[in-house]
């Protein structure tokens, strides 16, 4: 279970810095997106998907 948490820390980390970078140019282009909210954050369905792989 550690090893969970440590990656959910890693992917967290990773995307406070990713996701602002990736959603600039998507504001700036003018094309409308779609925000619509969901269950699982980004974070939580990377996690599972590493943990999956691992």
């Amino acid at each position: 279970m550690n090893n969970l948490v440590a990656v959910f820390v890693d992917v967290a980390d990773f995307y406070q810095t990713f996701l602002p970078a990736w959603e600039k140019p998507l504001i700036s282009s003018g094309i409308k997106q779609r925000n619509k909210a969901c269950l699982l954050s980004v974070r939580e369905v990377m996690t599972r998907v590493i943990a999956f792989h691992q």
